[in-house]
């Protein structure tokens, strides 16, 4: 394991599962008076050539075969709503091909989970946060990936598995790119290509049912590709969590990030930590979330199974959800429920995934079918990276996500 912040936590394979109901974000009429999407600030990061992307990207494992263009990438922070709605900054990374084409396709890319503040995609040196876009964008599109609110350059705690708010960080990234496209005297088309990884997935569908609503008055969704989500938390990732077919080191992260995050977003699932961690752990787990506690001293300072870190109330909640947490749960469980996409619709994911077991697909898969959904179940090949086949479905999607963005856009 290398001991790199969140790089860490991402090589023992802990990107995680985003699980929240789709939130709703303002009409594109009501953007400029609320201030939702204005540029803070901009930054130029690195330039890379043609040669210089398929290196980077092949170093990390990514498909090169439609890495065609040079890219240069921006940070940009932003003006997005927190979770009580109140306006505050976020940060993300914008990544624009070198090509000669005036007017780009925008690709909205949705990281999975950290819980390190710089180990995202305008913040972290390590391919496995920057790549996704760099990809997207060496293939001839403008990608945005948000770096969600709390990480990156935004203020605050990061609300994890929060649809609602990366639903808006991700809407008001595209509505602040635009504006530095422009900059840079080109324009963007108005369909939108969406996709995420792990968290990202769930965090893709949610920008894909605003764009669909049209909660903007300019873009519009043109397909949407989510990867390896966990997209239903109390009737199947929950479960696996307990019966162990989730990897148990991955089960105790999760649900520890699962109770912190959520007591602090949603209220009333515990007044004090002893309530639902064991010591010593009790007083660690708060720390552990805050956004500076690299991954392999989070790993090392959390026990390996579920038991050893949940008390039995904290067990029964998990088991049989009541009160603030099991309305939270229904809620979370409708992401992929109720919506019938304009657009088609491929979800991606891995046979025997240790950690958004690939039932959380089929679910999501049946939801929308129900109601008329233009969906492919999409399996990946056979892969792991650093021992993880989770991990692995991230890198084995893109290529081929590339590849049908392209054949859509053309």
């Amino acid at each position: 394991m290398r001991a790199h912040g969140l790089r860490s936590l991402v090589l023992v394979g802990l990107v995680g599962a985003i699980v929240a109901v789709t939130g709703t974000s303002c009409a594109g009429t009501d953007t400029a008076e609320r201030g939702r999407g204005t540029v803070e600030s901009v930054e130029k990061l690195v330039g890379y050539t043609a040669s210089e992307v398929r290196t980077r990207l092949a170093d990390g494992g990514f498909d090169t075969r439609s890495a065609m263009s040079g890219v240069d990438t921006f940070r940009i922070v932003y003006r997005t709503p927190g979770v009580d709605g109140t306006l505050t900054s976020a940060s993300g990374l914008l990544a624009l091909p070198r090509t000669d084409s005036p007017t780009l396709t925008f690709v909205s890319y949705g990281h999975g989970t950290t819980s390190v503040r710089s180990d995202v995609p305008s913040r972290s040196a390590d391919v496995w946060s920057s790549g996704p876009a760099i990809a997207y964008a060496s293939a001839g599109f403008a990608a945005a990936a948000p770096d969600y609110l709390g990480l990156g350059d935004g203020p605050g705690r990061h609300p994890w598995m929060d649809v609602p708010t990366e639903t808006s960080a991700s809407l008001d990234l595209l509505r602040a790119s635009r504006t530095v496209v422009a900059r840079q005297h080109r324009t963007v088309y108005r369909g939108v290509m969406v996709t995420g990884f792990s968290q990202g997935a769930s965090a893709a569908l949610g920008l894909a049912r605003a764009l669909d609503a049209h909660e903007d008055a300019h873009f519009r969704l043109r397909a949407v590709a989510p990867v390896s989500g966990a997209y239903a938390l109390r009737a199947v990732e929950i479960p696996a969590m307990l019966s162990g077919q989730v990897d148990q080191r991955m089960a105790v992260i999760y649900a520890a990030y699962l109770l912190d995050s959520w007591n602090r977003v949603h209220g009333g699932i515990y007044t004090v930590p002893t309530e639902v961690f064991r010591e010593p752990y009790a007083g660690r787990v708060d720390t552990y979330f805050a956004g500076d506690t690299p991954g392999d001293v989070m790993v090392r300072g959390l026990p390996g199974t579920l038991g050893e870190l949940l008390t039995p109330r904290a067990m029964e909640l998990l088991s049989r959800p009541t009160g603030t947490f099991a309305r939270a749960l229904d809620r979370a469980d409708t992401v992929c429920a109720g919506w019938t996409s304009s657009a088609p619709v491929r979800l991606f994911s891995m046979s025997d995934d240790e950690q958004a077991v690939a039932a959380n697909t089929d679910r999501c898969a049946a939801l929308l079918r129900q109601r008329r959904a233009a969906v492919d179940r999409t399996p990946l090949p056979d892969r792991t990276v650093h021992g993880s086949r989770h991990l692995a479905s991230n890198l084995a999607a893109i290529g081929p996500i590339v590849e049908w963005f392209r054949t859509i856009a053309r």
